[in-house]
């Protein structure tokens, strides 16, 4: 189990999503120190509940690696929830979950065991300050918002201990800061803080003036794009930094994602922190236990992304962070258009392209449109699929965001394999009992005699059979590294050293089982005015009496409930506050003195089916502030 000794290497825990339990399953044999899932209900996807029975089933599974099981219950909760609430809590606790991933401060008063509390991305922890009694509050692992530079981490580590600190490393973006969007819930009802996010900033919006003109961007394309989409996160080549600056836990997205989808992020990722575990000079070690070997080169390139950003991580990655031509997987471009016929396409290929892949292209209005390849003819040329919407205009890009081949090879069960390494040593004890010694590398030891005593002779070496014995484990999950043969030439049946290696490996895993235990929830040391000062408006989510009983205990005044609890809300709100900025991102920052030529001076706005919003650009703070009117 980790240890709190400071002077211990630093344990590097991968965190992976998981919509199920066989998602779960996939993410842990592929490489994760921790999965995240969602429970029957609470949690910031709706759409990725799991049963009880589903989660038992998970943290049995995970436990035997050390692979940690935590629950998203990360909604805000109403009144007439509270309840059922605790019991949830209580069922979670007896089945031995690691930890709870909250946002709710109720969590934090309501009577439940001290299960371990993860302070989520919903918590909207910008400031050291936050971070520092969110902390104290007994919370023992903190989620950072996804805008942080580096620096940013560094001062953050700094606030947080003892808790832990876990980043985004993968994955799709929100564009506005996590917890505090109020877009869904107040133009279609749908609340991201409830688990229904409608995606909001994945539409296409008209940029427009105060007059409701069309803007015309300095790129010279269309005023009507996604202006709000964007790219997805990729840190693959950061986490080093990452690690240095305090990190400890690296968080995938992905709850709705499929089992294919983590298996190459998984991977992808947990070979990068192998080796710079390898390469740190016991500095850090891996949270969990068990080498992921992986029967493929992952590459997440090859699975679903909107492009990739750092987002804000280091200085250069500040712009070219959004994806506004569309909000789908447009893919990686394999080919372009030489000549379009009603039989099919002919293309010139940078990569070979397959029956089954699927393809796609901008129009001149930048639409994608997609279709199906059906097969190559002897030409190589593209047949589609039946009915296929097809370009016509040579020149034209075509991307490929489905690779039938690749996929099939995701497909199969046999992707990744992992083993908890055991070293064994056979010998006899004084009375002449054979006895097998397991030391894992989970640092489990037990030994196991035999009731029969073992004393013939044999006329031939017997090292290489025991050896090939002992190391039949196939149907466990651990493999054979050290043998430690010290019985010489003494002759010992084949089937009483099965039956003893299978007994060492039973007692092996019930002396696990005792040993594992859930770490229990941090003590809380909050002053009592610590909050002291602190107004509150619907920013802070609060939707309950017991949210709003924590704040005030601590000094804080709520001046303003959740927006998901008040009958009326105000005609225009603030329901968004990005770090990204429309101007920045078309090269027309105000901090840098750019010409306000290309873009209206002041604010502007966005329409769409859902409503139209001021955009108010907070050039001192490097923020844009959408409002909805």
């Amino acid at each position: 189990m980790p240890s709190a000794d400071p002077k211990a290497p630093r344990r590097l825990e991968l965190l992976a999503p998981a919509r199920d339990a066989a998602t779960a399953r996939v993410a842990i044999l592929h490489g994760a120190d921790a999965v995240y899932m969602g429970g029957p209900a609470f949690g910031a996807r709706a759409a990725a509940g799991n049963s009880l029975d589903d989660i038992r089933s998970v943290v049995e599974m995970a436990h035997r690696f050390g692979v940690k099981v935590y629950i998203t219950l990360n909604t805000i909760i109403y009144d007439d929830e509270l309840a059922d609430v605790r019991a949830l809590v209580h069922d979670l606790y007896h089945l031995g979950v690691d930890a709870l991933i909250v946002q709710d401060m109720a969590l934090l008063t309501m009577d439940i065991p001290p299960i371990d509390l993860h302070a989520s991305t919903q918590c909207d922890s910008r400031s050291p300050g936050k971070i520092a009694w969110l902390s104290r509050a007994g919370f023992s692992q903190i989620v950072l918002p996804r805008e942080f530079t580096l620096g940013q981490i560094q001062e953050a580590a700094s606030a947080a201990a003892p808790a832990r600190l876990e980043a985004f490393v993968h994955g799709a973006l929100c564009v506005s800061y996590s917890g505090d969007c109020h877009a869904g819930a107040l133009t279609m009802g749908r609340s991201a803080n409830r688990g229904e996010c409608p995606q909001i900033c994945r539409l296409k919006f008209t940029l427009t003036d105060a007059a409701g003109k069309p803007v015309t961007p300095p790129d010279g394309r269309s005023a009507s794009r996604h202006w709000l989409s964007l790219a997805d996160m990729c840190r693959l080549a950061d986490l080093q930094q990452m690690a240095d600056a305090g990190v400890s836990s690296f968080k995938i997205e992905g709850r709705l994602k499929s089992p294919e989808y983590v298996k190459e992020v998984v991977s992808a990722y947990s070979r990068a922190l192998d080796r710079i575990v390898s390469d740190s000079d016991g500095k850090y070690i891996r949270a969990s236990y068990g080498l992921a070997v992986h029967s493929f080169m992952p590459d997440v390139n090859a699975v679903f992304n909107r492009g990739f950003t750092k987002y804000f991580l280091t200085p250069d990655s500040f712009t070219g962070i959004s994806s506004t031509r569309s909000p789908k997987w447009t893919g990686r471009p394999v080919a372009t258009l030489l000549k379009s016929t009603p039989k099919g396409l002919s293309v010139k290929s940078s990569a070979e392209i397959h029956a089954g892949d699927g393809l796609g292209w901008f129009d001149a209005d930048d639409n994608f449109h997609g279709f199906r390849v059906n097969r190559l003819d002897e030409r190589g040329m593209i047949v589609p699929a039946p009915k296929s919407d097809l370009p016509s205009c040579p020149g034209t890009k075509l991307f490929r965001n489905s690779d039938y081949v690749h996929e099939r090879l995701l497909a199969r069960d046999d992707t990744a394999r992992r083993k908890i390494s055991v070293s064994m040593t056979l010998r006899t004890d004084a009375s002449g009992r054979l006895v097998i010694d397991i030391v894992d590398e989970r640092g489990v030891a037990v030994s196991v005699a035999s009731d029969d005593i073992f004393d013939e002779i044999a006329k031939t070496s017997q090292k290489d059979a025991r050896h090939a014995t002992l190391s039949r484990l196939g149907d466990t999950i651990y493999e054979l590294t050290a043998l430690d043969d010290r019985l010489g030439d003494i002759f010992v049946p084949a089937k009483a050293l099965t039956g003893l290696r299978r007994a060492a490996i039973d007692a092996l895993d019930r002396a696990w089982r005792i040993m594992y235990r859930p770490a229990q929830r941090a003590t809380a040391s909050l002053s009592p005015d610590v909050l002291a000062g602190l107004s509150l408006d619907y920013h802070a989510n609060v939707a309950n009496k017991m949210a709003a009983a924590f704040y005030k205990s601590h000094g804080a005044e709520v001046l303003e409930r959740a927006v998901e609890v008040q009958s009326s809300p105000a005609a225009e709100k603030r329901v968004m506050t990005t770090r990204y900025c429309i101007r920045r991102e078309l090269g027309q920052c105000l901090r840098k003195n750019c010409s306000e030529k290309a873009l209206p001076a002041g604010d502007l706005y966005l329409t769409a089916p859902v409503g139209r919003f001021r955009v108010h650009f907070d050039c001192p703070n490097c923020q844009m502030q959408i409002y909805l009117i």
